[in-house]
C-alpha cells in the first residue's frame, strides 16, 4: 500500500509538472505571436480576422496546423495593393474558439466564417483556401451559394483518399491520446520540431527564408490547437464523401491550382477530378510545385485570383 501511495504521489508530481510546462510553453508562445488583427464575437464564438489593403473583398482559408500567418508571409501582401482580404484563423486554431467537442466540420466551419465575413462587410468576395481550407472553401460554395462571387481551390482537398489517417492524428483525436498524449506533446515537444517538419511540407522546393520564424510554430503545439487539428483531421474525409456529391452545384466562376508535384495532396485525384466536376471550372497545375504554391509560386496564385474576378465580372 505504502508503495502505491508513493507512486501515485510521484505520477501526481509527474504530471503536474506537465501541466506547468505545457502552460508556460502556450504562454510564450501567444507571448510571442499575438493576434495581428482582431477578435471577432460571431453568435458567442471568437474569431480572429486580419484584414489588410483595400478594394475587392478576398477571403483567404489557411490549411491544417496553420493560422492567418500562413496566408500573411507572401499571399496577402501580394493582394493588398488591389483588394481587402480578409485572413481568418479557422476555429480551434490560431486564435479562434474551437466550439465543436466533435471537431468542427468543414461545413460547421464555413458557416462560422461566413458569419464573420458578413460582420466585416463582406458578404459576397472572392474565396481562396489551401489545402484544408480548400475543403472548408468548397464547403461554403455549397452550403452558401450566394455568399461568394468567385471561388479558387489552391491544393484543395476536395476527393475521397484511401491513405490511411496518420499515426499522430489517430493518437491525438484519441480520447486517451488527447488527455495524455496531447499535454505531453505541450509540454516537452520543442518549437524546432515544428520548424523541422515543414521541409517536407514544401518538398520539392525549399522553405522560403523567414518563413518558420513568421508562422509562429508555437501556435500550432497548443493543447487546444493540436486537439482541434487532430478531430477535424480525422473527420475530413467521411465529410468530402458526404461533399463530393455536390459539386455540380457550385455556379461562380472557379480557378483551380495544384503543383504537379505535390505529395501531400495529390494534384490528379483531387484538382483534376475536381475541374471536372464544378461546371466551367479553370484547372491550372503548377509544374513542379509542391504543395505550397501560396509561397513559392504566389504571383500565380494571385493571378488566378485576378482571373476568377474577371469571370465573375468584378474587375
Amino acid at each position: 500500500m505504502r508503495i502505491a501511495i508513493i507512486l501515485l504521489i510521484l505520477v501526481a508530481l509527474f504530471w503536474g509538472v506537465v501541466l506547468w510546462r505545457a502552460a508556460r510553453h502556450e504562454a510564450r508562445a501567444e507571448a510571442a505571436f499575438p493576434p495581428a488583427g482582431q477578435l471577432l464575437d460571431v453568435d458567442g464564438t471568437q474569431v480572429h480576422a486580419l484584414v489588410i489593403g483595400s478594394g475587392l473583398d478576398v477571403v483567404l482559408i489557411h490549411g491544417s496546423n496553420g493560422n492567418t500567418r500562413d496566408m500573411t508571409f507572401a499571399l496577402a501582401p501580394a493582394l493588398a495593393d488591389r483588394y481587402r482580404v480578409i485572413i481568418f484563423d479557422r476555429p480551434g486554431l490560431g486564435f479562434s474558439d474551437s466550439f465543436d467537442p466533435d471537431g468542427e466540420s468543414i461545413r460547421e466551419q464555413a458557416d462560422l466564417l461566413k458569419r464573420a465575413a458578413d460582420q466585416l462587410g463582406a458578404p459576397a468576395p472572392i474565396l481562396v483556401g489551401h489545402s484544408y481550407g480548400g475543403a472548408v472553401a468548397l464547403a461554403w460554395a455549397v452550403h452558401h451559394p450566394d455568399s461568394l462571387s468567385a471561388l479558387v481551390p489552391v491544393s484543395a482537398a476536395s476527393n475521397p483518399w484511401t491513405t490511411p489517417l496518420d499515426s499522430l492524428y489517430r493518437v491525438t483525436s484519441h480520447p486517451l491520446g488527447s488527455a495524455v498524449a496531447v499535454p505531453m506533446i505541450t509540454a516537452f515537444v520543442p518549437d524546432t520540431y515544428v520548424t523541422q517538419a515543414l521541409g517536407p511540407v514544401f518538398e520539392p522546393q525549399t522553405v522560403p527564408d523567414g518563413y518558420a520564424a513568421h508562422f509562429g510554430s508555437g501556435l500550432t503545439l497548443r493543447r487546444g490547437s493540436l486537439r482541434a487539428n487532430a478531430l477535424q483531421r480525422r473527420n475530413l474525409l467521411d465529410e468530402i464523401k458526404a461533399l463530393q456529391p455536390h459539386y455540380g452545384e457550385i455556379k461562380v466562376p472557379t480557378e483551380i491550382l495544384h503543383g504537379t508535384a505535390d505529395d501531400t495532396v495529390n494534384a490528379d485525384l483531387h484538382s483534376v477530378n475536381l475541374s471536372r466536376q464544378i461546371p466551367g471550372a479553370a484547372l491550372t497545375l503548377l509544374d513542379g510545385i509542391g504543395h505550397m504554391p501560396q509561397h513559392v509560386a504566389a504571383p500565380d496564385v494571385a493571378a488566378a485570383i485576378d482571373r476568377a474576378a474577371a469571370r465573375a465580372g468584378l474587375r
